[in-house]
Formats: C-alpha cells, structure tokens, sequence
C-alpha cells in the first residue's frame, strides 16, 4: 500500500463505518503508534471484525498528522484466521468502566480502496484451516460415519459432539474429514493456571471460557481405536495430545505411553506429537523412549519472568520447560513452541535477546508464530507490565532470526512427517 488505510468505527449496533479523516494506528505494547504502509495487507478469508465497546480507536488525522481519538464510535479490530500472524494491535482508548475482552486475538484494520486491511504477515502455506476447506455436509457425513464405527469411544463422542458440531475446531473437522491432524484430548486436569486459558476461568473472572474442557480420562484402548486408522488412511496424517478442550496432557503420561506404544505396534505411518507446557522433562523422555515423534510446547515469553505470572505453574519451573525441548532434541525428534505473539512484548529487544538463547540452547527446530487470544490491556497488568519500551517490530524480528537461524522453521501448525523430513516449505495440502 502506498499509504495507511482510514480507522474504522462501530456505532454499537453492529454497523461499521469508515471516518476518512482519520488513519488507522496500531498498537505496540502500551503505545500507539503508525505502521509501515507496507505493513498492512488485505483481511484474509475468513477474518473477522469485531467491536471494543468502551474504547474509542486511535487515528492519525490526515490533515494535521496529530494523533486523536475517534469519537463517532467504538473502536474496531480483526480476528485474523491460522496462517497469518498479527504484526500490531488494534490501538484504542479504554473507557475506566470498560469491561474485559474476551479471549480472541485484536488486530490492528482499517479500510482503503472498497477493502478491509489488517496488519499481518503470512507465515505458513499449510491449508489445512482454510474456510473454504470445510464442507458442512461432508463434515456431518463424516461424523455419522465415524460416531456409528466407534459406537463406545467417548473420545470420538467427544471430538464429535463437543469440539466439531459445537464449537467448530478445525483440527476436529478434519478428522471427521479423514485428512491431516487428529486431535487426541486426554487430560481433564492442568498444572498451570493461565490468565488466558480457553478451556477453563475461574468464577470471579469476568471473562467466561471459550469451551468446555474435557471431563473425563480417556483410555489408552480408546485411543488406539480411533487414532490407529487415521494414521493409516489418513493423507499427511499426524495424531496430536494436547488440546484446546482438555488441561495438560503430561499429566496422563502413563495412558499416553501405553497409546504411543499400542499404536506402533499396529502401524509405523505418520507423526505423534504432544502439545504441552513442559512442565515435565521425566515424563517427556518416558514418551520419547516409546516413539513420540515431535512436541509443541506452548509460552507467552522466552523470559522467565514474563513467562511465570501468566502461566501461575504449579509444581514446575520455567527450566522444567527449557528442559523438556532439551529432552526431545537430545532424542532427535521435532521441537516447536506454539508463541504466542504480542505486539511490543514478543518483539521488544529483552525478549528477541532470550528467544535467540533459547533456540541456542535447545536446538529449537520450528517456530510457531501463533496469535495471541487475549484482552491486551488485561494481559499487560497481568504480567505487571507498567511500561513498553522501543520493539525490533515483527516482521524485522522474524528477519533477523531467519538471518542467525537459517535452519529454524516457521510456521502456525504442526508439520507431518513427510515436511519434517524435508519437504517443508511445500504447499503440501492441494
């Protein structure tokens, strides 16, 4: 784009509108500021805009390039899809009577030419959580199918009546779809309680859950029955512990090493990956010992200290953390953090300097650059940030590390088997 798009507003009954004396802002940590004209790249299939009642959005006026409020509305922001990573938030003023946001991601937009704009880069060429992917007959079809093949199975019951029908996860549609990862919850407890958990908020929150966790502890036999075929049938097909609708997988290692080693006595096919804290190295390696092929291991920050108040862990450390990466590379397996990207705070010179260090001294393979589902104000004070100092910037960071780390991947999913032995950067869904 040759200049920023024009703010966006809401009048509060779900109508947006565009005020052509005002350029879009964004948001960097605590301060508003304006992006690069080339920051911004058209809203993505299957984006989403939303209001911020109670916040009036940050403009640059076009006539005298100050900096004031939008004051015809509340503020506008885009949920953008997988596959793409926010560079900036959406920059806006919060009223003190404002309640929190729920737990989406809040990307910077703005309007230009008959078009949406979102600050965002691409960061993956997998299609697997594609909208136009899904089918919604075929989808139903595939839950009849499956629901009356595992008439017992209170995992496919789950997967199937919980996370497909109801709350529509894209991991679980595509197992209904027979295609790429199959979702595989298996723990109804946590050890960490984080601010923003998706599956589980205290009462006195004042932000609700955006899914029930899972309430029960699947078998290892459960398991096997349903996971074995996929990795069979299944095109590029992985089988993933650890998802958005239970609490911690490490903490149901027993079940999950008595699976992995079930299953591979029935097929050799595919990848089996655990999305997990880490909070367990002992437990990670037991899984390595018994045929885990890869580990996701999710942070906020390579900061400790940043890193702690937001997961409030229990019984485990930030080391414990380090440690288990340290575990799966030690084994030659795969080694992903699912990083939750934060405009200002992902991107400020203390965090670049502890991620650099932290692909040192773990051997990190793979980077998911994933979009922070969070209020940013309410995320801020929790970690007792006061203040937000000078940041590299997105895309610069994600170029410097490209630059020192040439063999570290980049990406928003769990790569199969066939990209993690080489073939990464293909398109290899079509």
């Amino acid at each position: 784009m040759k200049q920023s798009p024009y703010i966006l507003y809401s009048d509060g009954n779900g109508n947006i509108f565009e005020d052509t004396s005002l350029l879009a802002c964004g948001r960097s940590g605590w301060d508003a500021l304006v992006p690069d004209p080339g920051e911004w790249i058209a809203l993505p299939s299957g984006g989403q805009l939303y209001e911020l009642p109670e916040r009036r959005g940050i403009g640059i006026d076009v006539k005298t390039g100050e900096m004031r409020l939008c004051e015809k509305g509340w503020a506008v922001a885009a949920f953008i899809p997988p596959a793409f990573t926010g560079t900036y938030l959406a920059a806006y003023e919060t009223f003190p009577e404002a309640v929190t946001l729920p737990l989406f991601c809040y990307t910077a937009v703005g309007w230009y030419k008959d078009q949406f704009y979102v600050t965002a880069v691409k960061t993956e060429n997998d299609i697997r959580q594609l909208p136009e992917g899904f089918d919604e007959t075929r989808i139903q079809e595939g839950v009849d199918h499956y629901l009356a093949a595992y008439p017992h199975n209170r995992l496919v019951k789950h997967l199937a009546e919980n996370c497909c029908l109801t709350y529509h996860c894209p991991a679980a549609r595509n197992y209904f779809l027979g295609r790429w990862e199959c979702p595989i919850p298996s723990s109804p407890a946590c050890n960490a309680n984080c601010i923003g958990c998706i599956s589980f908020q205290p009462e006195q929150e004042s932000i609700t859950s955006t899914q029930e966790r899972l309430l029960f502890k699947p078998t290892a036999a459960e398991i096997v029955e349903y996971t074995v075929p996929h990795l069979i049938s299944a095109p590029f097909p992985i089988v993933s512990f650890g998802q958005g609708c239970e609490g911690e997988p490490l903490l149901m290692w027993p079940t999950i090493r008595e699976a992995i080693l079930e299953i591979r006595k029935h097929t050799d096919k595919g990848s089996i990956n655990i999305n997990t804290n880490g909070s367990d190295p002992s437990a990670v390696e037991e899984l390595c010992k018994a045929g885990l092929d890869s580990i996701r291991v999710s942070m906020n920050s390579a900061r400790e200290q940043v890193y702690t108040p937001y997961y409030r862990p229990n019984n485990y450390s930030f080391a414990d953390v380090v440690q288990s990466l340290k575990v799966v590379n030690s084994y030659g397996g795969w080694t992903s953090i699912n990083y939750f990207v934060f405009p200002g705070m992902t991107d400020s010179l203390e965090e670049y300097e502890a991620l650099r260090d932290l692909i040192r001294k773990t051997g990190l393979k793979m980077i998911q650059w994933r979009n922070f589902n969070i209020d940013p104000d309410w995320y801020l004070e929790s970690v007792h940030v006061i203040e937000t100092g000078p940041s590299l910037g997105i895309r610069k960071m994600m170029s410097k590390l490209r630059k020192e780390f040439p063999q570290l991947r980049f990406g928003y999913f769990n790569p199969p088997m066939e990209r993690i032995r080489g073939d990464f950067q293909s398109d290899f869904a079509r």
